[in-house]
Formats: C-alpha cells, structure tokens, sequence
C-alpha cells in the first residue's frame, strides 16, 4: 500500500517533471493504492481528494488506517481514518482539529500510537499518542 500523486493534464505533467528535477515533489493531491508485492493487481483505494497518505495495516489484514485532510477546506485538518482494502466502509477514527498522521499497531494489535500536534498550546510541536484499540 502506498500514496501517490497522479498528475493528468500537461501542465501537472510538466509542474511534476519539474519539480522532480530538483528533487522535489508537492504532495498536495495524493491517494491511496494496493498492489501486491510484485506489483500486480494495482488498484486505487481511496478516490478522496487533498492528501491522503501514511498508510498503516490494521493488524486483521483487511482495513488500512491512514491520515487525509480530504474534509479540510484550506489544508488542515488531518485526522485519521479507517477504509477496508476493498475500498468500502470509510470511517473517520479521530476527530481533531490539527494534525494527526502515522498511524501504527502495537505488535498484539491492542494498541494504536499516532504522533499528533493536538495538546501542545497551539505551537507546531508534534507529539506521540497512544491508545488502546477497541474494534
């Protein structure tokens, strides 16, 4: 599983090609995609708009956690969200009003750590969450 920006018309093209001349990318409108490892059976799992990346396996194989501002109006929030591979049953799983992203499952499966820039006084501090999960 993995994030990807897909540019379509010329222009983005070109902006895209650019940018990777110096090393850079934008990474303003990303989905989300599946494949197997040798990189058959590609297909797009999220069709959402704005950024949705940091892709994260659910411990059952079968749903993704991941971390998108596709609701946000000018680029924040990112909060994170539950989809099956599959594509269907998307499910908002935090409800925060900065940002929280890179979503793991302890090794057990019973806990969920996510780094976040909730709590910390309005700065840009990113801090490290855990909590436990309830299927």
């Amino acid at each position: 599983i993995f994030r990807s920006s897909r540019p379509k018309t010329e222009a983005e093209i070109k902006e895209y090609k650019d940018l990777l001349k110096v090393g850079l990318v934008q990474p303003t409108e990303m989905e989300l995609y599946i494949c197997n490892a040798d990189g058959s059976d590609l297909r797009q799992l999220t069709q959402l708009g704005n950024a949705n990346w940091s892709p994260f396996f659910l411990p059952d194989g079968k749903r993704v956690l991941f971390s998108s501002n596709f609701e946000a109006e000018r680029g924040f929030p990112f909060n994170l969200y539950m989809i099956n591979t599959d594509g269907t049953g998307l499910e908002r799983i935090t409800h925060g009003e900065t940002f929280d992203a890179f979503p793991v499952f302890s090794n057990n499966g019973k806990y969920l750590a996510f780094s976040s820039n909730r709590n910390n006084g309005g700065g840009r501090d990113t801090n490290l969450f855990i909590a436990e999960w309830k299927d």
